[in-house]
């Protein structure tokens, strides 16, 4: 990985104590390097950083590819703060078991950790308020995350591929879970999110697949298409009354759902949303939707019972492609025929 550095902003190489071992300015007059240029200091177990001065904070760059067990990034170099840890400062450094971060780091960089198969553990400190994307993709030893209190937003597959995590509380500084952030965290059986918590991407929890329950808080708005697909041992899952839309996908191939409650303010529920969720005998649809798309029950194989509690909705022909449920509905409702979308409609008080 190459960094371009302004005039300002010095490169060099550090043990991780801080120390110098190989002090080379990547730009700036000839005769200033050789000012301070030292004789490399053996490095036998600690890898080296590489890092930028600008003003007066310091960003980590980059890491030996061959550093191998525990890594104490320093807090202070050449007397000022470490502050970020820059763009795939530690891309593919497999064999970090451990890395310890400092207080004073601010911001974590796109696909910093990402590779670090070793890495077991990791403390986010609480001045940090973003972890990049990809920050921690494919680590998939990782088995314990501390999210510092800072966190307000956790950006694209962040965590995506860590197939060792089981649990994560996300604190409630947190506003926004963006797309793929934990996607194939295929052992994550526990999860809290926060009330403060007002956005969920597109396939968050794609791939939980030991996933059995989530409570999406009530200070949620939107839900991304695919959010929780595959998650196969998700047995009930609670959404606020905020949302105004099942997304694509959205519970596509959930195999263990049995319970789904669809609140009031719902007034679309998109393609494929509960496609493939074998589990699911019945769901109640409030009044307040107005469109059922493309395939949104399809492969529903035990769905035995549709009730609406409203007017009959715009629906996509294929909607129950592969299931047969019998719809009912309200005595007084408009726009309903004998059949539903090719599925026989009853009125409720007709229902076992």
């Amino acid at each position: 990985m190459k960094h371009l550095i302004s005039l300002l902003a010095f490169s060099f190489l550090i043990g991780c104590d801080g120390e110098k071992s190989n002090v080379a300015p990547s730009e700036g007059p000839i005769e200033e390097a050789a000012a301070e240029a030292k004789p490399p200091e053996a490095v036998s177990v600690n890898p080296n950083l590489n890092y930028e001065i600008e003003g007066d904070v310091v960003t980590i760059t980059d890491c030996d590819r061959k550093a191998s067990g525990e890594l104490f990034i320093p807090a202070i170099i050449k007397g000022k703060p470490v502050t970020k840890i820059g763009d795939e400062a530690f891309y593919d450094c497999t064999s970090l078991t451990s890395i310890t971060i400092p207080d004073g780091v601010t911001g974590i960089g796109d696909e910093a950790f990402q590779d670090c198969t070793s890495l077991t553990s990791i403390t986010i400190p609480d001045n940090v308020t973003s972890i990049g994307n990809n920050s921690f993709y494919d680590c998939t030893s990782l088995a314990s995350i501390t999210i510092g209190n800072g966190v307000k937003r956790i950006k694209n597959s962040a965590f995506a591929g860590c197939i060792s995590l089981r649990r994560i509380t996300i604190p409630d500084s947190v506003t926004n879970i963006d797309n793929y952030a934990f996607a194939r965290c295929s052992t994550l059986v526990s999860i809290t999110i926060p009330d403060s918590v007002t956005s969920i991407g597109n396939s968050t929890f794609a791939g939980c697949s030991t996933l059995t329950k989530i409570t999406i808080p009530n200070g949620v708005t939107s839900i991304g298409n695919w959010a929780f697909y595959r998650c196969h041992n998700l047995t009930d899952i609670t959404i606020p009354e905020k949302v105004t839309s099942f997304a694509a996908g959205i519970f596509a191939d959930c195999l263990s759902l049995i319970i789904i409650t669809i609140p009031d303010s719902v007034a679309s529920i998109r393609f494929a949303a509960f496609s493939g969720c074998t589990s699911l005998t019945s769901i109640t649809i409030p009044a307040s939707v107005t469109s059922i798309g493309a395939e949104a029950f399809s492969s529903c194989t035990s769905l035995t019972a549709l009730t609406f509690l409203g007017d009959a909705p715009e629906i996509a022909n294929d909607a129950f492609d592969e299931s047969s449920p019998t719809i009912y509905r309200e005595a007084d409702a408009k726009g309903w025929g004998d059949t539903f979308a090719g599925r026989p409609v009853k009125l409720i008080t007709e229902k076992p």
